[in-house]
């Protein structure tokens, strides 16, 4: 089990310098403050690992931005967070922009993905078929094996059926991607990446997203579909041949659900809007259900238990 960061106040040294991705300068110092909702999310500049540690030890936000990451130092401070067993994802890297995003494992942050896959494996045991699910959890998706340096990113909870999806390299099928800090508008940009980078191997993205503006909860589910050209002077026939031939997938968000807390019942309630969660079955496993299958589908009992134990730890 891994740990969780706590982040009591520390100081940073002033050469991490922090700005904003719309260029606007922060204080060299930054020290640790309630994280803002679909703010500019936080960015600084490398200038060497024990900096970029200090700083994830003071922020309390689970998402950062670290630009002009060269490959050496990228193999630096991924051979420097093994050694010293610091809990943070590198949740997408971009060689050719040299740009690294981590995600920090806040209780919050964790709460958010842990919680809804915890429920969703909780049904494949109850249905007898944990056995033929592989757990891939945040290991390193690339889009080429054999490039370690190249592009890549570390899902928060991911997984996929076996034999399909057995042994290294193999794409999971689902994805859950959690945001506190991390701004609705970054989350649909991982949703999309998994989509793309994975040639569609990656079947259903759920996003877990805490507004701490709303107080509420919002979790999207997004699959792909065959996108639908503009009919206009083409014929039907036209537009399936032309489908056929690009077979073009787009991102559809297929559910959207708002968990709010109710503090005026006594004891405090939680509101599920737009019922329970449902996950295809032939989505995830790759298969028709056979018998006594079928799709997992977490109630809104579930996700009320769900929203009480995110709200513990807000």
């Amino acid at each position: 089990m891994e740990s969780i960061i706590a982040r009591p106040p520390a100081a940073v040294s002033p050469s991490v310098a922090s700005t904003s991705v719309s260029a606007l300068s922060a204080p060299a110092t930054p020290t640790p403050a309630e994280p803002t909702q679909e703010n500019d999310p936080l960015t600084v500049g490398f200038t060497n690992v024990q900096d970029l540690f200090d700083l994830i030890n003071c922020t309390v936000e689970d998402f950062l931005i670290v630009t002009n990451i060269s490959p050496s130092q990228l193999t630096e401070i991924e051979r420097e967070r093994e050694k010293q067993r610091r809990k943070f994802r590198f949740r997408r890297h971009h060689s050719n922009s040299r740009i690294l995003i981590l995600t920090i494992q806040t209780y919050l942050h964790e709460a958010l993905h842990l919680g809804l896959y915890r429920r969703y494996y909780a049904q494949l045991v109850r249905n007898g078929i944990e056995e033929i699910w592989k757990e891939i959890g945040s290991a390193t998706c690339r889009p080429q094996q054999g490039h370690p340096r190249g592009d890549g990113g570390e899902g928060d909870s991911t997984g996929g059926p076996l034999p399909e999806r057995e042994g290294i390299g193999k794409w999971p099928t689902l994805v859950i991607e959690a945001g506190d800090s991390e701004t609705l508008g970054e989350l649909h940009n991982d949703m999309r990446w998994w989509f793309r980078v994975s040639n569609h191997d990656v079947k259903i993205v759920l996003l877990a997203k805490f507004d701490r503006r709303q107080r509420h909860i919002l979790l999207e589910k997004w699959e792909e579909e065959i996108s639908t050209p503009p009919l206009g002077a083409i014929t039907q026939s036209q537009a399936t041949a032309v489908l056929q031939q690009n077979n073009v997938l787009e991102p559809v968000k297929r559910q959207s659900i708002t968990i709010t807390r109710d503090e005026t019942t006594n004891p405090v309630s939680y509101n599920v809007t737009r019922g329970a969660l449902v996950l295809g079955f032939q989505l995830l496993f790759l298969r028709d259900p056979g018998p006594q299958e079928g799709d997992i589908v977490l109630s809104i009992q579930d996700l009320q238990r769900y929203a009480e134990r995110v709200w513990a730890v807000v």
